[in-house]
């Protein structure tokens, strides 16, 4: 009896250190093995290759091909499938819809280069901004395309500037215009499929956000570089990477610099945003190995996002950041922040944490009262970063935070602005030294701190 009892016991030890062990999404959950496997597209196991130039394509970045390119796209459907090549040179194209089977590849010195006349881009019906409505289509489409693949060592060029200068010209002739106001297409939107896989590749200059995905699944973003300028033109709204209702994402050694977030979760706006089924939760999302350049924030929940649940962001370096982690709080819809952790980080950033009411285009729609947001089990440990601001929390009747946990934190601050960490319940400090100082939660207030900063500048 005695025997059996050792063994048991054995058996258990032996069993917690093979959980302690693994590694783990915030919930606790293993990550799967899926997650792990990031071998590049091998294009040559993916069917017959389709050479622009072999299909009368020419690398002239000032004619439009866009018929051309599109028809050795179905044509590569047609006949079961295969790899539409980008050779070198520039091949200028407005929205480009890929099928079944197909897949796109992008040569060393290959670009594809989008027109910057919004013509030739067509109203579908789409996503866009926590909503489901006609919208332009993007340079490169792919709706229900289960496997499909972007690789190379290549280019899509949004060609944006014409459409930021107009953006800008707009917001002053109209400061209260949105961001759709102005026609401008994305760079790649996909939706509806699942084990999509984008490697190597640049994405740079989109007009509006660069990769959206919607209700994907089994998604990897792989040696990915996305940029676009915030000087001498601003590159408005141009989300390097957007997640909207989809579960199990990677986003694995990438480099991201862009005029507004880097990856913001997405999935639906409104007061009865939670009871509308084109709307849903990011679930599942592990970000990487990556670089941030400048960029509005490394990691935002929001805007228009309902419920993020599973988000781990780790082992990357932030520089010259507006924010680190950006919670962005709508009293217009009700949402559910949970089980986020960042770890493993350096660098430098204007704030280390933001939470505030986001009230961009509020609307309740005829509603009264604000929907009540919640943030729970956020984590942030093992972080070392030079910033303006270490927590940029602001106080609210709005949201609801609760069981925050900051660990093996070395901050430099020039203010620390933490009152607003007063009204987190469950909040656990361990090893927290700002400005070589132990951090226990100061929370004396100052009329700068609570200043709401203007949102149409960035």
């Amino acid at each position: 009896m005695k025997n059996r009892s050792f063994w048991i016991t054995l058996f258990v030890s032996i069993s917690c250190f093979a959980i302690s062990a693994q590694d783990l999404f915030p919930d606790g959950t293993p990550i799967p093995n899926w997650f792990k496997e990031t071998q590049p597209t091998n294009i040559n196991e993916l069917g017959k290759h389709y050479r622009l130039t072999d299909y009368g394509v020419v690398g002239d970045s000032t004619l439009l091909q866009t018929d051309k390119i599109q028809a050795l796209i179905d044509q590569a459907h047609q006949q079961g499938g295969g790899v539409v090549v980008v050779p070198r040179g520039t091949y200028l194209s407005g929205s480009l819809f890929f099928r079944q089977g197909t897949h796109l590849h992008l040569e060393e010195g290959g670009v594809l280069k989008g027109s910057d006349d919004i013509s030739h881009f067509p109203l579908v019906m789409t996503r866009m901004e926590g909503q489901t409505l006609k919208y332009f289509a993007a340079l490169v489409n792919a709706d229900g395309v289960d496997g499909f693949t972007i690789s190379g060592r290549g280019t899509i060029d949004g060609n944006g500037l014409r459409y930021w200068k107009a953006f800008w010209l707009r917001r002053q002739f109209n400061s209260k215009c949105t961001n759709m106001d102005e026609m401008r297409p994305r760079l790649v939107y996909i939706s509806n499929s699942k084990n999509v896989q984008l490697s190597g590749v640049h994405l740079q200059n989109s007009p509006f956000w660069t990769t959206h995905f919607y209700k994907c699944s089994r998604v990897k973003l792989l040696d990915l570089t996305i940029t676009s300028p915030a000087s001498p033109v601003k590159a408005p709204s141009t989300d390097a990477v957007d997640i909207d209702v989809c579960t199990d994402f990677l986003i694995k050694n990438c480099y991201m610099a862009v005029n507004d977030d880097a990856v913001a979760l997405k999935g639906g706006k409104g007061p009865f945003a939670d009871k509308d089924e084109n709307n849903g939760e990011n679930r599942n999302v592990l970000i990487e190995d990556c670089t941030y350049g400048f960029c509005h924030s490394a990691l935002t929940c929001g805007s228009e996002a309902i419920h993020n649940y599973n988000i781990l962001f780790r082992r990357s370096t932030v520089k010259d950041a507006h924010r680190l982690l950006q919670l962005k709080m709508r009293p217009d819809t009700p949402q559910h922040y949970e089980f986020i952790r960042l770890e493993d980080i350096s660098g430098n950033t204007r704030s280390m944490l933001d939470v505030k009411p986001w009230t961009q285009f509020f609307d309740l729609k005829g509603e009264e009262g604000i929907r009540v947001s919640y943030a729970n089990d956020i984590v942030m440990r093992n972080i070392q970063l030079e910033c303006t601001t270490a927590f940029d929390v602001i106080e609210s009747d709005q949201y609801q935070l609760s069981a925050f946990t900051f660990e093996n934190l070395q901050v430099n601050a020039g203010k620390i602005s933490a009152e607003g960490t007063g009204m987190i319940r469950d909040l656990t400090l361990k090893n927290v030294t700002i400005n070589n100082q132990p951090f226990t939660g100061d929370r004396k207030k100052s009329a700068s701190d609570n200043a709401t900063k203007n949102q149409w500048e960035e």
